[in-house]
């Protein structure tokens, strides 16, 4: 049997593909021009056939001709539920040529958050966050882009890529203009859809101009193609019916010109209509026959290449066929002449663990599905333990696993969890929620079933919280969690409960859990979680007796473990959002430290209480003017979330809490900064969600401070900064910071609305602290020329509730609300005492709002110099202007 040449298959697929070798030869050029390149993203679309493969085989020649670095990577069909595959395939080639510490170096901190992903270090002990894994991956080839320049990657048939592939892939096309690489990717059109469809279509957006879409051949093209591959003699009415029986398909042409060849059929009209017969024999059941007429141990050989799929090895292929050493040698040399099989094309560049592959992933597919579905069944059953034996770990023989039917299997019920741990430990938790899923299907035995249910349930808690609550309410209602699982199952229940915006139903669920349990330790934690779930409501209605409820409890808490600690800093919060004294609430927070340090499990990366607490804790350091211990506290949980690689939500509020710790102490633009830096974080996880209001909120706050106005407006429209808000607490109150900007742009009377709509929730909640819930001033001056009297009472109860607070932000910025409606030596004295108490306040851009206002009125000079010094020392333009006006106007000696 003669095979096709290999001249006539390459002219195959690139026969009338010059437009799209020509962007592939601009797009390297553009690479090679110059170190700073942005690099490219080129997207090939096209059916099965059509010489997506060929493409890239050519891009290869193209860039390795210029001195590239080429590396590439394919998808496959029956792959796609393994992890990270298609990138590890990439990337995993140039990173195991390296020496371990050569690795390490390049890769930096990203090497234990990343590398475990790409199969080059071992993963840690906690379960990964799967964005940080991401960007760890992207950050992997801003490194190496660096080292390798100029590097060329090409990912072929990107619709068969895993999901997490497709998740990394989309990012790095979102960042592609951070480094100087060229991606080329193909794919079918459809094939795909869900999370991974959205992922392709993040990709075709960041294209380099819109996706090329391949195009079959036209009959001219075929005629000549058919001519170089039989002879010049090949007659017209013979090509067209090529081309009509191919419609066009290069890949379907060079398999049908082969069979031509190999029955010597003339290429003359009158044996043109044998074609369609020879066509036939080319694709789906053709192989299958063509299989068939190489013997059933060829056909068992070609079976068990296809379960494997990859790392198609003789031997390997052996043990699953259950063939002698030679006898599958054998096997393997018919299945390469009737080109079923080859050795991999060192033109693909793919550094393939096996000795073959299949010729196209047409034929792999065709001879999967041959395979008759009770011996599918048992030969995934067989390879996954050929490949545990292997040593290839739980994880790689999961694919194989799943695929198994139901049959009662507690081996199988372990192995699945294993896996699991695997996945969620190199940030696949999606792989491992099928993994645990299918351990359901087996069932496993009674009295772990709801310990699975579990593990589903917290695998799935950052992805898809609604499916977990169903999760973990089967789980619950199951015998088999007791004690401590049991504790953290209703916690973990509570927490996709408040991530679903279910945050009552939480509420009322832990509190019916912890009414179930005699007092004790793991009671205190449930009323601690439900009293921190009310506590972040942002309801029109504070919970009945909550607060005495939870002062109660605190009361006889010493901090001797973290449940009791949980309470105290509870405790202290609420204090905080009532306006209780400020050294008692920052008494109640020492308390909860162990030598002024979080205490072990309580920190920010133990997921046995979550973030909330800490950022109570934090918080209210922060508003009780103790900005230090605020930003000590928020600069750990980004190096602890940095150093974890969890760049999800919790470094987006992390960074987002660290710009307010900034605008605490008036460094405005460091705030306005690190709130910008939060603002794409906290988009990627989701608008509306709570993170979103805290980084919109604060940054739209920080504006306004800077007196950047327009700016302000703009975030507000841009990111729906606007009713309905929250269900959750935001600080400060997003209400009077909504009110406020409406005022700075000249929406007096909507202004107005919106603070006395701050104000009617405020009352219901009980919360008077003026620090965090800042109406009241606002509202005073907008009302202060239509409605004195009121402006005047308002202003009396901001100063009684500041004084009773007792910070000196609180008691000066009252201060400067009473001085902005007075007139005279009054204004003058109020101003001055303002500045007496904001003096000796950490918050720099109040004191210098104070001094200016106090240089105005007492017109001195000296106090506008001092205050403009300052105001530049904020970034607080606005103010800066203002001082600079009056002094500009005259202002006395001082």
């Amino acid at each position: 049997m003669t095979e096709v040449r290999p001249t006539a298959a390459a002219s195959a697929s690139l026969w009338e593909r010059d437009e799209e070798v020509a962007a592939v030869a601009r797009a390297v050029d553009s690479l090679c021009a110059d170190r700073s390149s942005s690099g490219g993203l080129l997207v090939f679309r096209g059916e099965a056939g059509l010489g997506k493969t060929a493409l890239l085989a050519e891009t290869r020649r193209i860039a390795e001709a210029r001195g590239c670095q080429v590396w590439s990577a394919r998808g496959g069909e029956t792959l796609r539920s393994v992890p990270f595959n298609v990138v590890r395939q990439l990337l995993q080639p140039a990173l195991m040529s390296m020496l371990q510490e050569e690795a390490r170096e390049y890769l930096g901190d990203w090497y234990d958050i990343a590398g475990p992903a790409l199969g080059i270090a071992d993963p840690g002990d906690r379960q990964a966050d799967p964005q940080g894994v991401c960007d760890g991956l992207v950050a992997a080839v801003r490194r190496l882009s660096r080292r390798d320049w100029p590097l060329v990657l090409l990912i072929d048939d990107a619709h068969w890529a895993d999901q997490e592939t497709l998740h990394w892939l989309a990012a790095l096309a979102e960042r592609r203009d951070e480094m100087s690489v060229l991606v080329v990717v193909t794919r079918r059109p459809g094939e795909v859809s869900g999370t991974s469809a959205r992922h392709l279509d993040t990709v075709a957006a960041a294209a380099d101009g819109p996706v090329t879409t391949l195009s079959a051949l036209t009959p001219d093209a075929t005629a000549g193609l058919t001519r170089a591959a039989l002879g010049e003699h090949a007659d017209a009415a013979f090509c067209r019916e090529v081309w009509a029986v191919t419609a066009g398909n290069p890949y379907d042409t060079v398999e049908l010109l082969a069979k031509v060849r190999d029955s010597e059929l003339e290429p003359v009209e009158a044996r043109a209509g044998e074609l369609r017969e020879l066509n036939r024999s080319a694709r789906g059941g053709g192989i299958v026959a063509r299989l068939e007429e190489l013997g059933i141990d060829a056909t068992r050989f070609a079976w068990a290449a296809a379960i494997l799929g990859t790392g198609i090895s003789v031997d390997l292929v052996a043990k699953l066929a259950t063939l002698k050493p030679d006898e599958a040698r054998r096997c393997a040399g018919l299945l390469r002449t009737a080109r079923i099989l080859t050795a991999p094309d060192p033109a693909t560049g793919r550094t393939a663990e096996g000795d073959l592959e299949f010729v196209h992933p047409l034929i792999a597919t065709a001879v999967y599905n041959s395979i008759p579905d009770a011996l599918r069944t048992a030969m995934h059953g067989i390879a996954a333990r050929i490949v545990t034996d292997e040593g290839h770990g739980a994880a790689a023989a999961a694919r194989h696993l799943i695929e198994v039917h139901p049959d009662d299997d507690e081996e199988l019920v372990e192995q699945l969890r294993e896996a699991a741990r695997e996945h969620l430990a190199v940030g696949a938790p999606d792989a491992a929620r099928r993994c645990l899923e299918r351990a359901l299907e087996e069932p496993p035995r009674p009295d772990i079933h709801a310990q699975v249910l579990y593990e589903l349930g917290c695998a799935t808690l950052l992805t898809v919280p609604a499916r977990t609550i169903g999760h973990l309410r089967t789980a619950l209602g199951m015998p088999g969690l007791v004690g401590d699982d049991r504790v953290d199952a209703v916690i973990r229940l509570s927490q996709a409960l408040v991530h679903n915006d279910q945050l009552q139903e939480a509420v009322r669920m832990v509190g019916s859990e912890a009414a179930r349990l005699e007092p004790g330790p793991a009671r205190m934690r449930l009323e601690a979680v439900r009293i921190m779930w009310e506590g972040i409501h942002a309801g029109e209605v504070s919970s009945p007796g909550r607060s005495e409820r939870l002062a109660e409890l605190a009361r006889t808490c010493t901090g001797r473990n973290n449940s009791e600690r949980a309470l105290l800093i509870l405790r202290g919060f609420d204090a905080l959002m009532h306006g209780e004294n400020a050294e008692e609430v920052v008494e109640l927070c020492d308390r909860a430290l162990v030598n002024g340090r979080l205490a072990p499990g309580l920190g920010w990366t133990d997921t046995e209480w979550g973030i909330e607490l800490l950022l109570m804790l934090a918080n209210a350091y922060a508003f009780t003017d103790r900005v230090d211990r605020a930003e000590s506290l928020f600069n750990e949980a980004v190096r602890n979330y940095e150093i974890a690689g969890w760049t999800g939500g919790h470094l987006a509020l992390a960074h987002a809490y660290v710009g307010v710790a900034h605008r605490r102490r008036g460094r405005l633009e460091d705030a306005e900064q690190s709130l910008r830096e939060a603002l794409p974080l906290a988009e990627r996880v989701g608008r509306g969600l709570p993170l979103y209001w805290t980084v919109t909120c604060n940054l739209v706050d920080t504006l306004l401070a800077r007196g950047h106005v327009d700016e302000a407006w703009d975030i507000a429209e841009r990111y729906g900064f606007a009713p309905p808000y929250p269900s959750t607490i935001v600080l400060p109150d997003p209400p009077a910071v909504r009110g406020r900007l409406l005022l700075a742009v000249g929406r007096l009377k909507d202004g107005i609305n919106e603070l006395e709509a701050a104000e009617k929730a405020a009352a219901a909640r009980g919360h008077h602290n003026p620090v965090l819930v800042p109406w009241a001033a606002d509202l005073a001056r907008a009302l202060a020329t239509e409605d004195p009297a009121r402006a005047a009472r308002l202003a009396v109860d901001v100063r009684r509730q500041a004084e009773r607070f007792g910070t000196d932000t609180a008691i000066g910025e009252a201060l400067r609300c009473a001085a902005a409606l007075e007139t005279g030596q009054r204004a003058v004295r109020l101003a001055a005492q303002a500045v007496t108490f904001l003096e000796s306040s950490p918050c720099q851009y109040e004191h210098a709002a104070a001094r200016i206002e106090y240089g105005i009125a007492a017109r001195s000079a000296t106090d506008l110099d001092r205050g403009l010094d300052l105001a530049v020392s904020c970034g607080a333009d606005g103010l800066a202007a203002r001082a600079r006006a009056a002094l500009k106007a005259g202002a006395g000696p001082g």
